[in-house]
């Protein structure tokens, strides 16, 4: 079994049409709300994720358009809570939130069957680290090919287990082991976001983040291409706005800045924006109509890219 890469989440700012490709983003508020950037110049694939979910993308495309609506319609519905026929903004804000919980929800839920060995509704770090890293452990990585990378990760995997363990027991309950997993949404996890960020940056050891390894994080060009637009941006942000002090560095302090800036809200930024481009009437609310609407401009088959909500079978949604 492959060791599971727990490495820091990059997520994007929203409401903000980015410059920088999403991947490469190291932004951690809370996990966002899609992988896709928030550009709508360039269609519309983040509000559709947003809204109906990450991990139900994998079969609402094979739907036909009337099948699709269909289930579209039951999934207003259901955020209609009040049942007054309109998506307010409130109505709307809580529906994504319950997206992202439920998204964290069945990530841990499909990785906590793979490591509670004895079923005992506990995650020992013995039964992780035997688990992802059982097969090389006997012979102290002799057989990896990159053997001193395979060290590093377990270390790094314990490092952040214990602190994600706050009674120092080495077991890990449901919440204990999500932070793990999903440290960018516990407090007491930023400071090891922070650490294992600085790791991946800091190539020299140094303990502070030059332009280079800066810029080497997000981009290597090939021989002979030329650095992007987006390039010749970060460049600048770096110098004018994560270098604080000026001194041509990032220190601890300035990336935690840069990668965990405050709480922004970025399913009532989602919700705002979602209102704003679908309320054709200006009332500040989305009526069933609107939505639909909506959904023949953009075709269905585009939104239903991103959301497979089985309504009937699994009407915990």
């Amino acid at each position: 079994m492959q060791p599971l890469l727990l490495l820091a989440t990059l997520t994007v700012l929203v409401g903000v049409t980015l410059t920088v490709p999403a991947k490469e983003k190291r932004v951690h508020h809370q996990r966002d709300l899609s992988d896709h950037a928030h550009d709508d110049s360039d269609g519309y694939k983040y509000d559709h994720e947003a809204f109906l979910g990450k991990e139900e993308a994998k079969t609402f495309d094979q739907l036909s358009p009337e099948e699709s609506k269909e289930r579209l319609g039951k999934i207003v519905s259901r955020i209609d809570g009040d049942k007054d026929g309109f998506v307010s903004h409130v109505e709307l804000h809580n529906w994504i939130k319950h997206r992202q919980r439920k998204y964290i929800e069945e990530n841990v839920d499909k990785h906590w069957k793979e490591y509670d060995q004895n079923k005992d509704g506990k995650i020992a770090w013995e039964e992780y680290k035997n688990t992802t890293y059982g097969y090389y452990l006997g012979e102290e990585f002799d057989d990896v090919d990159d053997k001193t990378s395979y060290k590093s990760m377990l270390k790094r995997d314990e490092r952040r287990f214990k602190v994600a363990d706050r009674d120092g027991d080495l077991i890990a309950t449901r919440q204990e082991f999500t932070a793990f997993l999903h440290p960018e949404d516990y407090d007491h996890m930023k400071d090891v976001i922070i650490q294992e960020t600085m790791e991946d940056i800091d190539k020299n050891g140094d303990g502070k983040i030059g332009l280079e390894e800066y810029i080497g994080d997000m981009f290597t060009p090939d021989d002979g291409e030329s650095e992007p637009d987006w390039v010749l941006t970060e460049k600048k942000h770096f110098t004018e706005i994560r270098d604080m002090n000026k001194d041509g560095f990032l220190d601890a302090s300035e990336v935690a800045q840069w990668i965990l800036p405050g709480e922004i809200d970025h399913a009532d930024n989602e919700a705002k924006h979602l209102i704003l481009e679908t309320d054709t009437d200006k009332d500040g609310q989305l009526s069933h109509d609107e939505i639909m609407e909506r959904v023949d401009e953009l075709k269905i088959s585009t939104i239903t890219d991103y959301g497979l909500l089985v309504l009937g079978e699994h009407d915990e949604l």
